[in-house]
């Protein structure tokens, strides 16, 4: 700047230097604005890929959903006792099987009701037992004995049974609960050493029921018409 500048006041000082570099360097300005220019640039490069898109799109129709298998399993529920019971009345359970479940040994042998059940019979795995009492092998169904009387607690335990074996599952969840008397616990720990599909039953994992149920291993149906259908 010139000795001549001095005389300018402190504004047009400001304003002569601005211009002066601008003459000097002309391209600043397009430099500093080369950034937006570039953002406006890439938009309408976007805006242009968009209407591309959509164009290709013109006349495709969605996937129908509606056909797809629904592939998650099912999950295991308790079923209540007293509806099982009312099926067994309708449907008229054989007299044979209700004899068979005598209360004799209910009777003779009671159990305490944070007493631990346990049952086998002789030929099964010593592994197949541990498994069933560590609560490995998964249940099909449960039934929850709260409530019932005790002809209904033994039509429930029987209903449940049958419904395990028409679907070829082979064990069940009997809750039989753990009050002071431990009645239909008693009455549970009974029938089930009487029947002839029971292959062991053990009392259920704390996380499972604990001694207030047991897990039920049942014999598997070597020909069953109603399963053989579903395959």
């Amino acid at each position: 700047m010139s000795k001549h500048d001095t005389s300018l006041s402190k504004s047009q000082q400001d304003l002569l230097k601005q211009f002066k570099k601008q003459i000097s360097n002309p391209h600043a300005s397009n430099v500093a604005k080369q950034p937006e220019s570039k953002k406006a640039q890439v938009a309408t490069e976007e805006l242009e890929d968009t209407a591309l898109f959509q164009k290709a799109l013109q006349g495709v129709k969605p996937i129908d959903n509606g056909n797809i298998a629904n592939v998650k399993t099912a999950r295991s529920k308790k079923v209540d006792a007293q509806t099982l019971a009312k099926r067994a009345a309708a449907e008229g359970s054989p007299e044979n099987e209700l004899t068979e479940l005598s209360d004799t040994q209910a009777a003779l042998n009671p159990v305490a009701s944070q007493a631990a059940l346990s049952y086998r019979i002789a030929t099964l795995q010593h592994k197949v037992f541990e498994d069933l009492k560590a609560g490995k092998i998964r249940w099909f169904e449960a039934v929850d004995l709260h409530g019932c009387t005790v002809e209904q607690a033994r039509a429930a335990v029987l209903q449940i049974i049958q419904m395990a074996k028409d679907e070829n599952q082979n064990v069940i969840k009997i809750v039989h609960g753990k009050g002071p008397e431990a009645i239909l616990k008693t009455y549970v720990n009974g029938w089930l050493r009487q029947h002839r599909d029971v292959l062991a039953f053990v009392s259920a994992p704390e996380n499972q029921g604990g001694t207030g149920a047991v897990l039920v291993l049942l014999k598997r149906a070597e020909k069953n018409p109603k399963f053989e259908q579903k395959k």
